[in-house]
C-alpha cells in the first residue's frame, strides 16, 4: 500500500473559512493544493471574473463545491450554474470545463 501524504498548506486544529484560504488575483486562476496522493486530491481555486479552465478529463470522480461567487461548470455539453453553497459531481472521464461568471472560488475534491 502506498504511503499517503496528509493535508498540507492549511492550519490544523483551527476553525477555518475555506474561501479565505485562497486569494483572488487580477486576470488569473489561483490554486492551493491541500492534499494530493494516489487516492484523493483536494484543491482550492480562486478565479478572477471571466477566467476559465478549458475542457479536460480527470481519472477520478470530481466533487466541486462553490465557496464564493458564481461559476458555470460544463460537463459533456451540459451547463450548470453554481453559486456559494452549491456542489456538483463530475463523473470520472467526463470532459468538463469551469468558467467564472463573477469572481469565483471553489473547492475541488477528486477521488481516484
Amino acid at each position: 500500500m502506498a504511503e499517503h501524504q496528509l493535508m498540507k498548506n492549511i492550519d490544523k486544529k483551527t476553525v477555518l473559512t475555506l474561501k479565505d484560504e485562497v486569494t483572488y488575483q487580477t486576470g488569473q486562476v489561483v490554486s492551493k493544493t491541500l492534499a494530493q496522493n494516489d487516492a484523493v486530491s483536494v484543491t482550492l481555486f480562486a478565479f478572477d471574473a471571466g477566467e476559465q479552465i478549458s475542457s479536460h478529463k480527470a481519472a477520478g470522480d470530481a466533487f466541486i463545491t462553490c465557496l464564493d461567487g458564481e461559476g458555470v461548470i460544463t460537463i459533456d455539453d451540459d451547463k450548470f450554474t453554481v453559486t456559494a453553497g452549491n456542489s456538483i459531481v463530475i463523473p470520472a472521464g467526463a470532459p468538463h470545463a469551469v468558467d467564472a461568471t463573477t469572481q469565483y472560488k471553489m473547492m475541488l475534491v477528486v477521488i481516484y
